[in-house]
């Protein structure tokens, strides 16, 4: 996908998840002027957080598709993980001020009025959230945007919060029993915690480069499949992310009578052949040349200067791959 098309469904996905949130929280809080209940105000924290954190979304959404600068030579991908990250501790925030005020109801009492209004109130609010909230991360995993994945799923929080209120208020107007509705404001709050810790723990694995070994998995097979005879080895493969970019880095050992320009023919087939799944990945090989000690791991067999056959073999495995040098060259 064309980089600038890739940035526009991404700004059209944070501006509509906005105005939606917008719309969501001015009909929740509503609900929750004219019941009183414990549980839909939970539902409207909740949207304040939606609020914030789809306008930090946004932001972040702009700043990373700026290219890469003097004092940003890598560009500025990463602010989306700060991004998820303070998404994160806002939903942790919203969790304590449910909880205080479910607590306060509890051990106050509370007086609930028209529950049937915030009934379809809170439902209505359920379903248009469970829609946006199912677009935002299908729309970050088409644009590799971990902003809108971590935003998506808050959504998709929120919209599950509703339903469990909807049950709650339903409960309430069955038994009669008003305890029931702070009750229900914090179990929601104790799931919406989980969600807060979750976005926390990507945006942090995110910062620290952390190593998705599927991920890695995947570029290594590929290097197998692709693999000539006269690749003597790959190793120290690495990648990390940032934003919705991609580095890749790895070693390769090549006959040490290889002209520049066969290495560079090598580097543009490498390269187009992992640029068909990894589009906007960068990818920086270090050549290596073959020394006599090599002879027995190559399988290059009309190698004009062997000096020895193979007889060592081994697989080209992820962990080999990722790895050291089959033979250290000094």
């Amino acid at each position: 996908m064309n980089n600038q098309k890739n940035i526009s469904i991404k700004k059209k996905a944070a501006y509509i998840s906005l105005f939606i949130g917008i719309l969501m929280f001015i009909g929740k809080m509503g609900a929750y002027l004219i019941t009183g209940s414990a549980a839909i105000f939970s539902d409207a924290a909740e949207s304040v957080v939606h609020i914030l954190a789809t306008s930090m979304a946004l932001t972040s959404i702009i700043i990373s598709a700026k290219p890469a600068d003097d004092s940003h030579l890598y560009g500025h991908g990463n602010v989306e993980y700060f991004s998820a990250g303070i998404e994160g501790a806002l939903i942790f925030v919203a969790a304590i001020v449910i909880i205080y005020q479910a607590m306060i109801d509890l051990i106050k009492g509370t007086v609930l009025k028209s529950l049937d209004i915030g009934l379809v109130i809170v439902g209505l609010a359920g379903i248009i959230n469970l829609v946006l909230g199912f677009y935002m991360v299908r729309t970050g995993k088409k644009t590799d945007s971990i902003t809108l994945i971590a935003d998506g799923k808050h959504i998709l929080t929120d919209s599950f919060t509703s339903i469990g209120i909807l049950i709650g208020i339903f409960l309430v107007i069955l038994t009669e029993y008003t305890i029931l509705d702070p009750i229900v404001a914090i179990i929601v709050a104790l799931n919406i915690i989980g969600t807060g810790y979750k976005l926390i723990r990507q945006s942090v694995g995110g910062l620290m480069l952390e190593t998705d070994p599927r991920l890695l998995e995947k570029i290594a097979n590929m290097l197998s499949n692709f693999k000539k005879e006269y690749w003597i080895d790959i190793h120290e493969l690495r990648y990390w992310k940032s934003g919705d970019g991609m580095f890749i880095d790895f070693h390769l050992i090549l006959p040490c009578y290889f002209t520049i320009e066969q290495t560079h023919k090598e580097e543009k087939e490498i390269t187009e052949i992992l640029n068909k799944e990894f589009v906007n990945a960068q990818i920086k090989i270090h050549f290596d040349f073959c020394r006599p000690e090599l002879c027995k791991y190559c399988e290059y067999s009309i190698c004009k200067i062997r000096k020895e056959d193979r007889s060592v073999k081994f697989e080209w495995t992820v962990k080999k791959l990722s790895g050291d040098a089959v033979f250290k060259i000094h």
